[in-house]
């Protein structure tokens, strides 16, 4: 599939609004709440999938850029920066996390502002493409955040997709 930079922008804003929307609404003990998560993996918090993503989102501007990865995740494999992020981010307030997942959200949209229209459908990709801008925000926020908070349905949250 080829892509715009309109469609992607559009999905991308979409998908923050759903995300931001959620989080802001988050009382003090929901951050706690635990994810769920099989037992090989960290046990993460909404807290900590709110940071996973928010890293996912920066990484990808940056890779949309030409840069590099910062040098401490250098060599490192997903799930090791995966763990990286969550001892980074657990014992921080939601507060700054919320200020960096709004500061990424600028960055990723000047990024995909940047990016020349050709770019974006240069070649074939797969229709979920750039994932994290989207399908991976999505995939945590439905199935670690909304999950564990009460008063939402199943059926809200097939809805909120």
């Amino acid at each position: 599939m080829r892509h715009t930079r309109q469609k992607v922008v559009a999905r991308t804003r979409r998908e923050f609004t759903a995300l931001d929307r959620l989080v802001t609404r988050l009382r003090p003990a929901d951050w706690a709440r635990r994810a769920p998560r099989p037992p090989s993996r960290d046990p993460w918090t909404v807290k900590d999938a709110l940071a996973h993503i928010v890293y996912w989102k920066e990484h990808s501007a940056r890779v949309f850029r030409g840069e590099r990865r910062p040098p401490e995740m250098r060599g490192l494999g997903v799930n090791q920066i995966n763990r990286l992020v969550y001892r980074r981010w657990r014992r921080r307030r939601p507060s700054e996390l919320l200020a960096w997942h709004r500061r990424v959200h600028i960055d990723v949209l000047k990024t995909l502002a940047r990016n020349p229209e050709e770019w974006f459908g240069r070649r074939q990709r797969a229709p979920q493409w750039p994932l994290d801008f989207d399908g991976h925000s999505a995939a945590h926020r439905l199935n670690d955040i909304e999950a564990v908070l009460p008063g939402l349905s199943a059926s809200r949250r097939r809805r909120s997709r």
